[in-house]
Parts: C-alpha cells; structure tokens; sequence
C-alpha cells in the first residue's frame, strides 16, 4: 500500500500540472482574441474622430488660456501699481539720482541687459531672501527668448524699464530707434501687463538716435550714479569697491543680470546690500525714488 501511494503522489501532482497549463492556454487564447464589440466600438471612435477638428479645437484652447493668462497678468499688474506712469515732471528729463532734501537714505538696485538663463532667477532668489525690490532694464529679444523670467521679475514686485530691442549702439535714425523702443516696451506690455516709460540707453550712448526718440516720446531716461562696472568682470571685492565708491542717498546703482557672464554679480550683491544696510541705507525701486523726489519738490514748494 505504502509503495502504490507513492507512486500514486507524483502521478497527481502531473495531472493537477496538466490541468493548470491547459487553463493558462484557454485564458492566454482569450486574452489574445480581441472581443468583436471591443474592436467594433475602437473602429467608430477612430472612423468619427477628425483630427483637423481636433487641432482646431485644441488651438482655440490654447489661444483662449494665453488671453485669460494675460488679462490675469494685467490685473496684477494694476492691482500691484506696477502699471506706473513717472510724474510730468520726469517725463523726457535724464535722471542719474534723486535729489532728496529731507535727507532720507535710499537708494535704488538697477539690473541691465536681461532676462537671462539662471543670473535673473539667482539674483531675484537674493533679492527676495533680503525683502528688497530692484528696477530691471530688459532687452527686447531676451523678453521673447525669455517671457516666464520677465513674468517672474514682475510676480515679485520688480520695476521693469526698456532697455531697447537689440542693445546697440551705432547711430539709428528715428525709423530704427522707433523699433527698438516700441516693440520693446508693446513685447514687456504683451508678456506681463505692465506699460513701462522708464529708458536706459545701452551703454549710456546719449547722442545715437534712441535717447533722442525716448525723450521725445515722453520717457524718463534713467542713468545711473554708481557703477559697478561688472561688464568688464571684475574680482569680486573691486566689483563691491566701484559700487560703495560713489554711494550716495538717492544714487542709482548700476549692475547687470544679462548680457555675458554675471556669476560676479550674483556673487557680489549679498556684500552689496549688506554694505548698504550697515550704512543705514533702504532699497526702493526708480519708480518709488522718482516719486519721493516729486513729493518732496512738492513739499518744498509749498513750503516757500
């Protein structure tokens, strides 16, 4: 008896294996026929669907949510005050500082020749860690290549200025300068709501054609009365020496986010706005500055 289970044991376990493979290839064969309303209802939808109606309609979509983004962005920007007009009294005037009587001690971060890759977004990082607010003058062409940093420079509560289209410098005609100004200023309206009538010439070039048109057009053309001279890239502590150098309250203080290799730059504004608040120094933005100027030209008047 003990022999016949023994064998009887083995020859089980064989037919249980029989049974179980012969279920898996039932269950393979039907997983492998595809169901005949299945196929039927893929070859309706596929038959019904137009793709040309299909892209048309998912381009609708896409235009519908860039008007719907930009009116957002132009609400933000109303609603923040970004969208400013410079007093009359600016408008056309060439500003290299604030004269301020009252003896407030400001003075104004100013950023030339972006948006670009990684410098904008590390030097907005730095001045978002410190609660500070910066002016940035942006090239037209790296506003196109660029638009969710020029967003993000106004998201943050940044003035934005106009910086031309293509940062020459060769003499234009006011055809040429015409371009460079209004299609600037039209792209940053376009991309972030914001309609900017601060002007800083590319390399300060006063007699090219462009400071000419900006004047005439009514923009503030700011200058600067500290300069950093990062452009020629500079150590880090002569990049720091050049802007302490001619600090003064109200100064503007030019550095640069664009243009070529910024890593000084980013490098050097934490000593920077360090220095200045050691000295008892606040951040504004030109437009702030331009408006402490004007209230208290005002005071003074009213005074007399």
């Amino acid at each position: 008896m003990e022999n016949n289970k023994s064998f009887l044991w083995p020859q089980g376990i064989l037919i249980s294996l029989l049974a179980l493979s012969a279920s898996l290839s039932v269950g393979s064969m039907m997983l492998l026929k595809p169901n005949t309303s299945d196929a039927q209802s893929r070859q309706n939808i596929s038959t019904n669907t137009n793709p040309i109606t299909a892209k048309s309609g998912t381009r609708q979509r896409i235009e519908g949510l860039k008007a719907t983004m930009l009116t957002t962005w132009q609400r933000e920007a109303q609603v923040k005050g970004l969208s400013y007009a410079v007093s009359p009294r600016f408008q056309g005037a060439i500003i290299e500082s604030a004269k301020l009587s009252q003896g407030q001690k400001v003075i104004a971060l100013t950023f030339d020749d972006g948006p670009w890759p990684q410098t904008t977004a590390q030097i907005l990082n730095i001045l978002k860690e410190n609660n500070i607010k910066g002016t940035f003058f942006v090239v037209g062409q790296n506003v196109k290549r660029y638009p969710d940093l020029v967003k993000q420079v106004i998201a943050e509560g940044h003035a934005i200025g106009n910086h031309t289209w293509h940062h020459w410098y060769h003499y234009m005609n006011p055809q040429a300068a015409a371009y460079e100004i209004d299609n600037t200023t039209n792209l940053i309206y376009q991309t972030t709501g914001v309609k900017t009538n601060l002007f800083r010439p590319p390399g300060g070039m006063m007699h090219n054609g462009v400071v000419a048109y900006a004047r005439n057009s009514k923009y503030a053309i700011i200058m600067w009365s500290s300069d950093s001279v990062d452009y020629s890239v500079p150590t880090v502590p002569k990049l720091i020496n050049n802007v302490f150098r001619l600090a003064r309250p109200g100064g503007i203080v030019l550095m640069h986010d664009g243009g070529g290799n910024r890593a000084r730059t980013v490098q050097a504004l934490p000593e920077i706005i360090a220095g200045f608040r050691n000295q008892g120094y606040s951040f504004v933005t030109i437009p702030e500055l331009l408006e402490m100027q004007d209230k208290d030209h005002k005071l003074i008047a009213n005074k007399k």
